[in-house]
């Protein structure tokens, strides 16, 4: 098999079996991405340099028969990570200047795991997108067909790992951004539960709904590097302190016995035809293996994109007052006065679609609308979450489709932003109730990957990541490669 072809676990393995070094794996990977980036849009930096110092460190360290599961292994994050001495974008023209002065704890904790760090991955402006078209530096395209989309706002991560030049990469999830690409680019990708996974150092969109995962071939290496990143950080104050079990360990667990609740909602109007069969293929699937399959009803979960569209805005207006032209990033030209400062520096600065956001969520948060909009918003997170606590009452996990339809193409949606909102219609409410929740390739409809959606009860990853390893034990959608890139 092919490196390139490996998994990330499987690199790792070879690495610690002297197969290769580090520095041929790194040097392998770094020239695909040269080849192929050109045309795929996944970068915005590339750490060659950096990346090779990497490998000779994590070299040295094999060989003196030290050194875990992902040393040696290559890494790429999202944008949105602070990165020390790297230019941190969060795909903005606002931060096209801005080197960060420090890591990020995802970052810090993959560099202690001694993962080598091939550069920073495109993405939607601020991590407002569900295209990777809002991008300051241009769409991502997706490695399956590169006039669609990848999914966002993790889609340069995405098309990084589906299009096979980098084994892993990180991201952020808010409204579905590593479940959506995830499925649009047939990869696992993994949101963990709210608090598991430190903030610190991640670029705010939405604080209460933000979340760093993975984007990976297997569940097994997002286990790998979720159990990496995972766990309490003081300079969190999100950061939940409880222990990380060792989730690559958990893998194996049966799925007999396993209570899977089909989510009604779910397979109602807007789902597209094949997308819903081959999500019902899957769960017949596991019932097969001695799952037992019951339907439910979560009546509020509907309600989750109009409570989105109100929450994320409303913390994205406040988290983005800090980009004002006088500390860091961007600032315009020869200002008149302070206003003109504020005004012009953040009118050159901002998207379209972040400056959209930022004025919903200003006018929801503004006096004698706050609780006709925001407040109402609030307490219809808290209906839906009331209907996943029932829900896990009478089953272990929820299954349905990640996403409605498989890849769109480009511009498709650029046009009508409901119609790009309601691509998120079923990864949302996971991140209201700060569920963990993962997306695996269970099919490909028009030779376009397809997602299964799977969200479990608060801190129920090994269980997430044991049902997501069953299925791809007993099949190989998650080992296909784009043509063109196998």
């Amino acid at each position: 098999m092919s490196l390139h072809a490996s998994t990330a676990a499987e690199i790792g393995r070879g690495l610690r079996a002297k197969k290769y070094s580090s520095v041929e794996v790194t040097k392998h990977f770094l020239g695909r991405i040269e080849r192929a980036n050109p045309g795929l849009n996944a970068f915005v930096t590339v750490t060659a340099e950096r990346a090779l110092a990497d490998a000779r460190r994590a070299d040295a360290t094999l060989a003196r028969g030290v050194g875990g599961p992902l040393t040696g292994v290559p890494v790429v994050h999202k944008d949105i990570f602070c990165t020390s001495g790297i230019l941190t974008s969060c795909g903005s023209r606002i931060l096209s200047n801005f080197v960060a002065p420090y890591d990020a704890t995802v970052v810090e904790r993959l560099d202690a795991a001694g993962m080598v760090l091939l550069g920073k991955t495109n993405m939607d402006e601020f991590a407002m997108g569900s295209s990777n078209e809002t991008s300051y530096y241009g769409p991502v395209k997706n490695p399956w067909d590169t006039a669609r989309v990848p999914g966002g706002s993790s889609g340069g991560s995405a098309a990084a790992v589906a299009a096979r030049i980098v084994p892993v990469a990180t991201g952020t999830d808010t409204g579905g951004s590593i479940r959506q690409p995830g499925a649009l680019t047939g990869l696992t990708g993994f949101k963990p539960t709210y608090g598991r996974v430190s903030r610190y150092g991640m670029i705010a969109f939405a604080s209460s709904l933000d979340q760093a995962g993975v984007l990976a071939q297997s569940a097994e290496d997002a286990a790998l590097v979720l159990g990496a990143m995972a766990g309490f950080d003081p300079r969190d104050s999100t950061s939940v302190d409880a222990p990380v079990p060792d989730y690559a360990k958990g893998l194996d667990r049966p799925v007999k016995g396993l209570r899977i609740g089909i989510i009604r909602e779910f397979f109602g109007e807007g789902l597209e035809a094949g997308t819903g069969a081959a999500v019902r293929a899957a769960i017949e699937a596991f019932r097969k293996e001695g799952a037992t399959v019951s339907e439910l009803s979560l009546p509020n979960l509907p309600l989750s994109v109009p409570t989105y569209y109100v929450v994320a805005p409303a913390e994205c207006s406040s988290n983005l007052s800090r980009f004002d032209g006088v500390r860091f990033g961007h600032r315009c030209q020869d200002p008149k006065d302070l206003l003109d400062l504020y005004k012009r520096t953040r009118g050159e600065g901002f998207g379209a679609e972040v400056k959209r956001r930022i004025m919903t969520g200003t006018y929801v948060l503004s006096a004698g609308y706050y609780d006709a909009y925001y407040l109402k918003a609030q307490k219809v997170r808290s209906l839906i979450n009331a209907d996943f606590k029932r829900a896990f009452g009478e089953v272990d996990v929820l299954m349905g489709p990640t996403a409605p339809t498989p890849a769109f193409a480009i511009g498709a949606k650029t046009d009508d932003p409901i119609l790009m909102y309601l691509n998120d219609i079923y990864t949302i409410g996971a991140n209201l109730a700060g569920l963990p929740a993962v997306s695996v390739p269970c099919g490909l409809v028009d030779g376009l990957p397809v997602g299964l959606q799977v969200i479990g009860p608060h801190f129920s990853e090994e269980r997430l990541f044991a049902t997501a390893h069953a299925w791809q034990r007993a099949t190989d959608w998650h080992r296909r490669i784009p043509a063109a890139y196998a």
